[in-house]
């Protein structure tokens, strides 16, 4: 049973694809068994709660350094003993020591093709702002491990989503969410739960199944 912690910041709306993922059979032999928030505020923290899973928030606003932030969050996810971290839509810059502890038992989901888009400074509605301020026609979303780098560790999917006239960042990122986001975060967890994914060389390899 692949144990994992969700890490998010806002609305948590990928948490939600992961739970119903869950539930419904998609990803299998995997238990969430926490989620943490850098924010009290996320709606993220009531999804956990109301699915009874636990959750608590880890700010920087309640330390005095962010060294000291780096390891309250390391020492709270080293506490579900986790076999996996999802980082689903969180903004906070993910400690090297965390990175080193968890090397290759950490994957984000980004929303564009990596490597377009991406990178410091693309998060959120940027990214969709950023697309369609360049004319592409096709966008969508990446579920990568996490390395040192922003947006550059190993990719284990991508689906692409066609831009339509008339998008807005808003539309677009809606569209790219249920068309992509919530497709391959919950498909890449079930990989790896089953045994299905490797790295090999900086490079993400998935068995056929």
């Amino acid at each position: 049973m692949l144990k994992v912690v969700v890490l998010v910041s806002g609305g948590g709306t990928n948490l939600q694809a992961i739970i119903d993922g869950v539930k419904g059979g998609v990803i299998r032999n995997t238990k969430i068994v926490g989620v943490i928030s850098n924010n009290k505020n996320a709606y993220a923290l009531e999804r956990a709660r109301e699915n009874h899973i636990p959750a608590k928030c880890i700010s920087p606003k309640d330390y005095e350094s962010r060294d000291v932030f780096n390891e309250k969050l390391l020492e709270a996810v080293n506490e579900y003993e986790p076999d996996l971290i999802v980082l689903a839509g969180f903004l906070v810059v993910i400690p090297p020591e965390m990175i080193a502890a968890y090397r290759n038992r950490m994957i984000n989901i980004h929303p564009s093709l990596i490597p377009a888009f991406c990178g410091k400074g693309y998060y959120g509605l940027k990214v969709h702002e950023a697309a369609l301020a360049r004319g592409v026609k096709v966008v969508g979303a990446t579920v990568h491990f996490v390395d040192e780098g922003t947006d550059t560790g190993p990719i284990i999917l991508q689906k692409a989503v066609e831009v339509e006239q008339g998008d807005t960042p808003e539309m677009l990122q809606r569209r790219v969410m249920e068309q992509a986001e919530w497709k391959i975060l919950p498909e890449a967890i079930h990989l790896i739960a089953n045994g299905k994914v490797h790295v090999e060389n900086g490079h993400a390899f998935i068995e056929n199944l």
